[in-house]
């Protein structure tokens, strides 16, 4: 019963969205515990940033002492490159160590049409289109041969997964690979890319029409196949409070994860920074 009332009060309680967090510029929030110890608190847009620290909700996988290792190395891998905020959308170059090529190194341009996974196997996948034949690659965020990992235009989309774009027209998905880095303004407003791709014929990679998909255009199939779509379609599901349970981490311990970390990745920010400024200051 104690649970089915958390559960409820986490559902009532006015979820943050990306947006929302992204008005605000990330500052530490400092509380007092029941004793009086001060007790830092990382910026809840934390979760947007750096979903990979949050470990896998399967129970099955769970292992807290292997989460806190894996979050120490991910934390070590970060002050050797920058991995840079990025979303689904994001326009994106990484560069790897490739013992085939003639430099020894290989660039790779294109849009993050999806991420996932936690803690070290985290990964996202860029597509682009080159020589009209459209390319994929898997990077794991924390493999060693990523030597760079650049964000050319920090953008979101209306969905949180762009796999659609395999069966979108070629210009969707089409980057110079010589793409220059789009400036921004620090703490500005992440922008969301309204834009409504258009998908070729039939037939698809997967039943498009039965995913609630923001970022399509009216996919003009016959009435059967909407018909179909409503038959197989659970809208309960948004009601079932131990699926949620199953499926998140509780917010009391994310605030304990990036508690944990943010004094790190606060400090290998503001190095970062330095760094940028001491380069620009030896340019003029």
């Amino acid at each position: 019963m104690a649970i089915v009332e958390h559960l409820a009060s986490l559902l009532r309680k006015p979820i943050e969205t990306s947006d929302e967090a992204g008005e605000r510029s990330v500052s530490t929030q400092k509380t007092e515990d029941e004793s009086g110890n001060t007790v830092i608190v990382a910026p809840p847009e934390f979760r947007f940033m750096y979903p990979e620290f949050l470990p896998d909700p399967a129970p099955e996988t769970r292992n807290r002492l292997r989460e806190k290792l894996e979050r120490m190395d991910m934390l070590q891998r970060r002050s050797v490159i920058e991995i840079p905020e990025f979303y689904t959308g994001s326009i994106m170059a990484v560069t790897v160590a490739d013992a085939n090529s003639p430099n020894k190194f290989a660039r790779f341009v294109g849009i993050c049409i999806q991420r996932g996974g936690s803690g070290l196997r985290a990964w996202f996948i860029l597509r682009n289109v080159v020589d009209k034949q459209g390319v994929e690659i898997l990077y794991e965020m924390y493999c060693p041969l990523i030597q760079k990992i650049e964000v050319l235009r920090l953008e979101r989309r209306l969905d949180e997964s762009l796999l659609y774009l395999r069966d979108a027209l070629p210009e969707y998905s089409t980057f110079p690979l010589n793409m220059e880095q789009e400036r921004r303004l620090n703490n500005s407003v992440v922008p969301i890319n309204p834009i409504k791709v258009k998908l070729r014929p039939r037939p698809w990679l997967e039943r498009w029409e039965r995913q609630n998909l923001q970022g399509v255009e009216d996919l003009n199939l016959p009435q059967r196949f909407y018909d179909k779509a409503e038959k197989v379609a659970k809208p309960w599901e948004k009601y079932d409070l131990m699926l949620h349970y199953r499926k998140t981490i509780p917010a009391e311990e994310q605030e304990k994860i990036f508690a944990e970390v943010h004094s790190q990745l606060q400090q290998q920010e503001l190095k970062r920074k330095l760094r940028r400024r001491r380069g620009f200051d030896n340019e003029q």
